[in-house]
């Protein structure tokens, strides 16, 4: 018999299926906690009974819920995993840890603004609760050997990380999160940044930047570079600079890792096993069994809620400097979103 009784809130349809209308990662969860045998989905609440019982055929789950309060209440469950847009994962998280469950796995990005993804955290470090968001990169094959050749000392000592991408929410935070990856956990200290606010997408009912650009600063004298653009005309990729060469990694293809240090006339391609290529299915997997594991020793989880809150303090600062026009020391002290903020101010 499982040891973890699993409930899911939120049951997207899959990527790019019928009726989906996100990546439907409630069903990449569920792969995880497939390939583990301490663990089985036994409820499921969404608001669409359509979507669940859609769900419930591929991945089971003895009974569905259409009110996550009423299966919180009811399942005695030791682990959820919230799948829904970021407006709704502060208030579910928070019911998960007051309703006694063990661990939450969360989708990112945390929450739409910093006092609610720092009430998460204060409130299932004050249950016991594990808490980890889906940052799962840290598990992507070449974003590993990025840093293992790093730790080699193949390209020196690190000294700084450049990132791009379309936005620093939504996708940023991935980005956020692997500089303190690279980074070895070092906290950061301060954050200078400067965002065009008009423009950008509206992404899972979020406002983003339409452009921006963030300047970190970490205590072991590391520098972060983020430069977004919500165009399109950055790919998604990070750069780690050393004192003798660089490393780049992307998210697939054949030049997913390549490394230029020296003695070498120009960029060298770094062979890795991609698995199925995707980054959705074998790093969500491995971020699932890794949660799992720590529940049962009692470590830091790769994914934790205090590493995701740190990424998410950065974005957050971001967007804080951009509205004072200034750098940020941090620790943050804000609970807003300084971006709706801007955007509303100048509406006024």
């Amino acid at each position: 018999m499982a040891q973890f009784r699993v409930g899911m809130i939120g049951c997207g349809r899959p990527w790019k299926s019928e009726g989906a209308t996100g990546f439907g990662m409630a069903n990449y969860h569920a792969r995880g906690y497939a390939a583990s045998p301490d663990t089985q989905i036994v409820a499921l609440a969404d608001l669409s009974l359509e979507n669940a019982q859609a769900f419930q055929a591929v991945h089971g789950g003895e009974r569905i819920y259409q009110d996550y309060l009423e299966m919180l209440e009811k399942e005695r469950l030791d682990i959820v995993s919230v799948c829904t847009w970021p407006g709704l994962h502060a208030q579910m998280v928070v019911a998960a840890a007051e309703a006694g469950v063990l661990a939450i796995h969360c989708e990112k990005p945390m929450a739409p603004t910093y006092g609610e993804a720092q009430r998460m955290v204060e409130a299932c470090r004050a249950r016991g609760a594990q808490l980890t968001f889906n940052h799962q990169r840290r598990f992507g094959a070449q974003f590993r050997a990025a840093r293992d050749l790093l730790r080699s000392g193949a390209i020196g000592e690190l000294r700084r990380l450049e990132m791009t991408c379309p936005n620093m929410f939504d996708w940023g935070t991935h980005w956020f999160d692997m500089q303190f990856f690279y980074n070895d956990e070092t906290p950061a200290e301060w954050v200078l940044g400067q965002v065009e606010p008009h423009g950008g997408a509206t992404i899972f009912g979020v406002r983003m930047e339409r452009q921006g650009i963030s300047h970190v600063g970490f205590r072991n004298g590391v520098e972060g570079l983020m430069l977004t653009r919500s165009d399109g005309a950055f790919a998604a990729t990070n750069r780690l600079i050393g004192s003798d060469g660089m490393v780049e990694v992307t998210l697939g293809g054949e030049k997913a890792l390549r490394a230029w240090s020296k003695g070498r006339s120009g960029w060298q391609a770094v062979e890795v096993d991609l698995g199925s290529g995707s980054d959705l299915l074998e790093p969500i997997e491995q971020g699932v069994l890794d949660l799992i594991d720590a529940l049962k020793s009692g470590r830091e989880p790769e994914l934790s809620g205090e590493r995701a809150l740190r990424a998410t303090e950065l974005i957050f600062a971001t967007y804080e400097s951009s509205r004072r026009h200034g750098r940020i020391d941090l620790p943050l002290e804000i609970e807003d979103t300084p971006l709706l903020a801007m955007l509303e101010e100048q509406r006024a």
